[in-house]
């Protein structure tokens, strides 16, 4: 399950960076190119989000993370490149 985690740390780092890069190329008011391009890429990082959490959540008790460490798993999630900063410091040890 860890090998998951590792991965889905990684997808879910790049989902983000490209929903961003793509939010700011294409303008609100493209309502066919959002369904096309930003919808799929958005339904994919939703679902790598949750995944990510939920097996950060799984793994806090196996891995034997401390409440601190615990927490900056979960906040990297919320910042871009976050994912990778975890992975490459805290996953990478294991």
């Amino acid at each position: 399950m860890f090998k998951i985690f590792k991965i889905t740390a990684i997808l879910e780092g790049i989902s983000y960076l490209t929903l961003f890069s793509n939010m700011l190329f294409i303008k609100p008011n493209h309502f066919e190119l959002y369904h096309t391009l930003l919808y799929p890429i958005g339904m994919s990082h939703g679902i790598l989000f949750i995944g990510y959490v939920l097996l950060a959540i799984l793994l806090k008790k196996s891995q034997k993370w401390d409440l601190k460490t615990f927490i900056i798993i979960l906040i990297a999630s919320l910042i871009p490149f976050g994912t990778f900063y975890v992975e490459k410091k805290y996953l990478e040890n294991v």
